[in-house]
């Protein structure tokens, strides 16, 4: 049996029932819950996050749940150095960390450590966005496919930021963001990686098409709760605007464009329903490259079982 203390990674798309495995473990297990949500981090932003309302936080703590501002951003870098404190804390105690959400860059960087990438560019960067105005994201994602063709395979083709930055880092630097994360996994290998026996478990429907209703039945469920009454208490503050990270969040960002006129409100509905989609898939792509993951499907009704048995032949519990 290893002599590290032990971990819990909770993983899966949008809409899966993360949370309410999490919960299930927790209510039956000596866990804490640690959010693993780029956009959770926020406060103010709960109904279109999916926040677990105020009873079930006080039952169940999450950390990393409401620790900024939207008007403050929060990178994988503070998402790593949090979550590594907030582990280390729950273990001292005797408690086994669950950390639960879909923001999987942030699990990334928790088993492999961050790359040393280069600061922006502005001129760099604008000169790049000016060439996707004129020639089209397409043209900026063949260029990557030229230099790296493995950031070019994970990035989509419409997906401005990651393929500005992609490419700027490149330019910058002179290596590429497959170069330079390849040597920081050889770095955190070299200091043994994340000091815990992890568990990872993924949640989803077997079904795609199942995880579309679930998707569509819970942002209509947003709307009835009042997500644009949420948004336009953000939309009213001075200090925020379109291109920050805490409203380009799903759905925020739908919404905002609606609140400016630049949707109806059914357009609003459509595309933020798309664009929730176009996420889960994301999430499916980094899972099915996921190594040593047990998988659950979301309709089962034995997930908990299922997941103790799991937990138990790792050596998580004993």
């Amino acid at each position: 049996m290893s002599s590290l203390p032990p971990a819990i990674f909770l993983m899966g798309p949008t809409a899966s029932g993360k949370t309410d495995l999490a919960l299930a473990l927790a209510r039956v297990l000596p866990c804490e819950l640690i959010s693993v949500d780029s956009a959770l981090v926020y406060r103010g932003m709960d109904i279109g996050t999916a926040k677990p309302d105020r009873a079930t936080l006080d039952a169940f703590p999450h950390h990393l749940v409401d620790i900024r501002d939207p008007a403050e951003a929060y990178s994988a870098a503070d998402f790593r150095r949090d979550a590594l404190a907030a582990m280390a804390d729950i273990t001292a105690r005797g408690r086994i960390p669950l950390l639960v959400g879909g923001t999987m860059l942030y699990y990334k960087a928790l088993l492999e450590g961050l790359a040393d990438m280069p600061g922006a560019d502005a001129e760099v960067r604008a000169e790049l966005e000016a060439r996707a105005e004129r020639d089209g994201l397409v043209a900026l994602h063949a260029e990557l496919q030229a230099v790296d063709p493995q950031s070019a395979a994970r990035i989509h083709p419409n997906d401005p930021q990651r393929l500005v930055r992609a490419l700027e880092v490149w330019r910058v630097s002179g290596m590429t963001m497959t170069q330079l994360r390849a040597q920081q996994r050889d770095a955190a290998s070299q200091d043994g990686g994340l000091p815990y026996t992890v568990a990872q478990l993924a949640i989803a429907p077997a079904q795609r098409q199942t995880l579309h209703e679930r998707i569509a039945q819970r942002f209509d469920l947003m709307l009835e709760q009042g997500f644009v009454a949420e948004v336009e208490r953000l939309h009213r503050r001075a200090d925020l605007h379109a291109e920050m990270p805490s409203i380009r969040a799903v759905g925020y960002r739908q919404v905002w464009d609606h609140l400016e006129g630049r949707l109806s409100a059914a357009q609003m509905r459509e595309r933020g329903i798309i664009a929730t989609r176009q996420l889960a898939k994301r999430q499916f792509t980094w899972l099915r490259s996921w190594q040593n993951v047990q998988w659950l499907d979301s309709l089962d009704c034995d997930n908990l079982p299922r997941a103790l048995k799991y937990l138990a032949t790792v050596s998580i519990l004993s």
